[in-house]
């Protein structure tokens, strides 16, 4: 039942992480442009061109904030790699425990002693 939930859960944030693809790649663009223009805002000495770069810096801040449904997409990506990281854990504990042939003898053992 476990492994129904997290297929179910892995199932739709998968769909949603893919299908906010586009606006994540939108916001790296949008983030990458205001770094740029903010480090070039802070280098020069022109009155005119800090306006400029100031202007570049508010669009381009503007059009970061809204860009809303790309965090949605990390979060779904986020949960992705949850649901894989936990189905991945529970094949690790189960072969972990059936590997070790004596890991059954030492709890009987250890039940027999009390």
């Amino acid at each position: 039942m476990k492994k129904a939930g997290l297929i179910i859960i892995g199932g739709i944030a998968a769909i949603i992480a893919l299908t906010n693809v586009g606006p994540l790649i939108s916001l790296i663009i949008c983030l990458a442009i205001l770094y740029y223009s903010f480090k070039q805002l802070l280098k020069t000495d022109n009155t005119g061109a800090k306006i400029t770069w100031a202007i570049i810096v508010l669009v381009a801040l503007m059009a970061s904030v809204s860009h809303v449904p790309a965090i949605l997409g990390l979060v779904a990506a986020y949960i992705v790699y949850l649901v894989y990281k936990k189905w991945n854990g529970d094949k690790k504990t189960r072969n972990e425990e059936s590997s070790d042939p004596f890991a059954n003898f030492e709890k009987q053992w250890a039940n027999l002693k009390k």
